[in-house]
This record gives structure tokens, sequence and C-alpha cells, in this order.
């Protein structure tokens, strides 16, 4: 049997899967900096945050969500307002199954009606699944920090990426809110 995927945007309700998700990332793994996992409220407050000016997606399969990507702010000065950071995290049962792809396929698409056009990516590396995922995407490596955030006892590299979305005439306009 063939399970049963969905991308949705995500509700508050989706806040203790997402952290859930997000722990393991935290607690044994350099992909994030953040050292100490956010608790359910602190991740409502996060995807409600999204939600105003960008986007958050949660991945279902079978019900049951599985995965999460999400777009917020790239820089708080306002000439950046084009720019957008994204995320992407997969339950660590599911990496590998193409849920990344699916989050981004539907993620990219929905920043650019929104006005985005610039999209940007930072990975800390080694990280050769992310790396695979942005590829795929197009996305081109502009650069990397090196030694820029220590933990799990070593100092990692992060190298960042952007990927210049389709945006037709060059209209000034601000990205549109969501709400």
């Amino acid at each position: 049997m063939t399970a049963s995927r969905l991308i949705r945007p995500a509700l508050a309700s989706d806040a203790d899967a997402c952290a859930a998700i997000y722990a393991p990332y935290v607690r044994a793994t350099a992909i994030t900096f953040e050292t100490e996992p956010p608790s359910a409220d602190d991740m409502a407050r996060r995807i409600a945050a999204a939600q105003e000016r960008h986007t958050w997606l949660v991945l279902e399969e079978d019900g049951v969500v599985i995965g999460y990507a999400y777009a917020g702010p790239f820089m708080s000065r306002a000439a950046y307002q084009w720019s957008c950071e994204v995320s992407v995290y997969l339950d660590s049962d599911r990496r590998s199954s193409g849920g990344g792809s699916a989050l981004y396929a539907a993620l990219l698409p929905a920043l650019q009606e929104r006005g985005f056009r610039r999209v940007i990516a930072g990975v800390t590396q080694p990280n050769p699944a992310s790396a695979r995922l942005h590829d795929r995407f197009g996305f081109e490596p502009v650069g990397t920090h090196t030694n820029i955030g220590w933990k799990l006892d070593s100092w990692h590299d992060v190298t960042w990426s952007q990927l210049d979305l389709p945006h037709g005439d060059d209209v000034k306009a601000a990205p549109l809110p969501l709400r």
C-alpha cells in the first residue's frame, strides 16, 4: 500500500509535531545552531510569525506530520524585504524519502507568488543531503562562513546559497502578507 501525502499550511495545532521533529536536530546535530529544543508553545509562536509575512508548510503522511518547511526574514532592514531565508526539517525516519523536495516544490512557488525575489539557505557543513536538495532546486552557493558556529565540541562552517525566483517585470511592490 502507498502512503498518502499532503502538504498544507501549518496550524497552531501542528506545533507539537514540529517541535518533536526538530528536537533531535537540536540535541544531536549541528544542522541547527540552537542548543535547546523549543517547546510546543515556542513552535506555535514561530509558526504564527512565519504565517504573518512568509509561510510555513507541513508534510503529512497518512494524517501524521512528518516534516515541515518555512520561510522567514533574511534580514530585518526594509531593503531586504524581497528576500527570505528558508529551512526544511523531516522526521529522522523520513529523511531521503523525497519529503524535503516535496516541501520545497510547494514552498518556493508560494513565495514567488507572494512577490519574494530571492531565497537564501544556510547549510551547516558537512551536510551532503541538504547540499543536494538545494542544488536540485537551483540554489547557487554564494559564500561560506568558516568556523562560524560552535556546537557539539567543534567549530562548524555554514555555506550560504541563493535562489533567484522568476519575477517577470521589475515591479518594486513589497511582498504580500498572507493575511
